[in-house]
């Protein structure tokens, strides 16, 4: 049966009202899917054909009864051995209050590994989708959705299963935009990362010296940045010199390349007090070093430990035997940042990081892979690439791939 044969959706021409404005959800006693429930007890199917473009992507062409998409169907930290690409997938249909979302842009991140070995939630088997965050155009949402949003609408969403030519969001978890553009992605994930992190665990204030590490990375290149705009002196660590040039074109006052420098040494002598926080997201012996840099009072947040990923167990080791003495004979801390325990703040965060783009006051560099040795990274198969290529320490600023649509093609 086709998708337009299975219509439960509506497309509403109507204008979107303030992205931040929340909506209550109608409430159904009755049983079984949400859209269904309109009016009386008995569920039923929304279909209202006085919308010409009922079940129409807003380019004119027919929304397809099938898709390619990502699926985990063996648990393991190797992403080619754990996902397997479907060609045939049903195109999910968009309930009451939600959005289906035609994918444009999908963001890789050094946690999609983690999530393909099952390390966030145990009790989940394969198959599963994969991927967290994407950014595309709605096509068909459901009749509570149409009072926010349209048909055409440019959005961006945190949520499992964006490794996939369409997705269903629910609205209120959309984030409209003005336009569908890739720099947008980078800011839903990495971005509010280390928005929230640094202002709620940072304590930044001028003069304050900041170590990042993997400073060139997705969300290495943000720390860096509001680092700088709270005055502080941000010392960078990173693989090449080319990414030492776009962290200094980024503010970043000191640069350390640890294929060439010694990180310890460089800290020693450049910093003889300590440096007063640090944006942890590689672990193992950079987190050593960087435990070692504190200054009196110090920070550490740990954002990650991408170090480790690859491995068995997700870990690598660390020397913490003296882990008690080394925080108290300097009055230091160590504090885990895990976004989704900061939710009520990203909303908030959120809409900073858009304003701060759209006037120019942010870099949000995007890496499509031009430089990998196969090129661009297009197309769902890219993704294994994309993430091959994030392992490979290569990439400049936030990894995205794209997913290109012909106007006229049933994809």
């Amino acid at each position: 049966m086709s998708f337009s044969a299975k219509s439960g959706a509506l497309l509403s021409s109507r204008a979107p009202r303030c992205w931040w404005r929340r909506r209550q959800e109608p409430s159904c006693a009755a049983t079984g899917p949400a859209w269904s429930c309109f009016g009386g007890g008995r569920p039923r199917p929304i279909l209202d054909m006085s919308y010409s473009r009922h079940f129409l992507d807003f380019q004119g062409s027919s929304i397809p009864s099938s898709m390619k998409k990502l699926v985990v169907t063996k648990l393991s930290q190797n992403f080619r051995e754990a996902v397997t690409l479907r060609q045939d997938s049903p195109v999910p249909l968009p309930g009451d209050g939600d959005l289906l979302v035609r994918n444009r842009f999908v963001g890789i991140n050094a946690s999609d590994i983690n999530y393909s070995a099952g390390r966030y939630d145990a009790s989940v088997k394969p198959p599963f989708d994969i991927g967290f965050e994407g950014v595309g155009d709605v096509v068909a949402l459901g009749l509570s959705a149409s009072a926010d949003y349209t048909v055409g609408q440019a959005v961006a969403y945190v949520k499992a299963g964006s490794f996939a030519e369409y997705i269903v969001v629910p609205a209120k978890q959309a984030v409209p935009l003005p336009s569908v553009k890739p720099e947008f992605l980078t800011l839903m994930v990495s971005g509010a990362t280390a928005y929230i992190s640094l202002k709620e665990l940072g304590e930044l204030s001028e003069d304050k010296k900041v170590l990042v590490t993997a400073a060139a990375g997705g969300t290495g290149q943000f720390a860096v940045q509001l680092a700088k705009k709270a005055k502080c002196h941000v010392i960078g660590t990173c693989s090449s010199d080319e990414k030492g040039g776009f962290l200094k074109s980024i503010g970043c006052d000191r640069t350390i390349n640890y294929k060439t420098e010694n990180v310890e040494s460089v800290l020693r002598k450049d910093y003889p007090k300590g440096v007063d926080v640090v944006y942890e997201s590689v672990g193992g012996n950079m987190f050593d070093l960087a435990l070692n840099s504190l200054a009196t009072k110090g920070r550490l947040i740990i954002i990650g430990f991408i170090a480790g990923y690859q491995n068995p167990t997700g870990l690598q080791p660390v020397k913490a035997e003296f882990l008690a003495a080394k925080l108290l004979k300097k009055s230091a801390s160590i504090q885990g940042f895990f976004l989704n325990h900061y939710l009520s703040e990203y909303k908030m965060a959120l809409k900073h990081l858009l304003e701060m783009y759209e006037r120019g006051d942010l870099v949000c560099e995007v890496d499509f892979g031009d430089a990998s040795p196969e090129g661009k990274f297009t197309g769902l198969e890219s993704v294994f690439r994309a993430v091959d290529y994030m392992y490979m320490g290569k990439n400049i600023g936030k990894i995205v791939v794209e997913l290109p649509h012909s106007v006229n093609s049933k994809l």
